[in-house]
């Protein structure tokens, strides 16, 4: 915009940056979701057996068997 009256090359005005495309914002933020590091809340789910725990602040689910049928734990 080199006379400064809001005209210049095409797609370098205002509102063509990161972040004004569609679809921005809309993933589950910082420690969400079912991933390892998904934050302290939730549970700790048996994909064999269904039973559900509470998930230990610092121990991953999957370092966990279920009580009932022994198998490996997965985060809910």
């Amino acid at each position: 915009m080199p006379r400064g009256d809001g005209t210049g090359p095409s797609g370098q005005g205002p509102g063509t940056g990161r972040g004004m495309g569609v679809g921005r914002g809309t993933g589950r933020g910082r420690m969400g979701g079912n991933r390892p590091g998904a934050g302290p809340s939730g549970n700790c789910l048996c994909p064999s057996c269904g039973t559900k725990i509470p998930h230990q602040v610092g121990v991953p689910c999957y370092n966990l068997s279920c009580p009932k049928c022994g198998a490996k734990m997965v985060r809910e």
